[in-house]
């Protein structure tokens, strides 16, 4: 009986620090389009998190996964947001622009 109980105490106490150690809160990152470019793309990404994606140029742009997992299109002077869904690491490309490329680090 006592070696049980041991055994019970110990198995609490390996499930006690994982249990209580919760996942952050999803986080929103803004990554601007500027002068014919994505801006600085944000570390530390993970699933849930948003991206708001705001284009300052005067022309049309977008932000299109190379997998086709999203796209975002963006008129000049406009922003729009998704929300990341996937882990991995995701390139991505303006449409009307291939030039401009990006990836995003996307934790679990």
């Amino acid at each position: 009986m006592m070696r049980r109980a041991a055994t019970l105490f110990a198995v609490v106490l390996v499930a006690l620090p994982s249990a209580a150690i919760a996942a952050p809160p999803p986080r929103t990152y803004t990554i601007l389009i500027d002068k014919m470019k994505y801006g600085q793309l944000p570390p530390g990404l993970r699933v849930g998190d948003t991206i708001i994606w705001v284009n300052r140029d005067l022309f049309r742009h977008t932000a299109t996964a190379s997998d086709r997992s999203f796209e975002v299109d963006l008129m000049p002077a406009k922003s729009g947001r998704m929300v990341l869904r996937q882990p991995g690491s995701i390139a991505f490309f303006c449409r009307f622009h291939p030039g401009m490329r990006g990836q995003l680090n996307v934790a679990r």
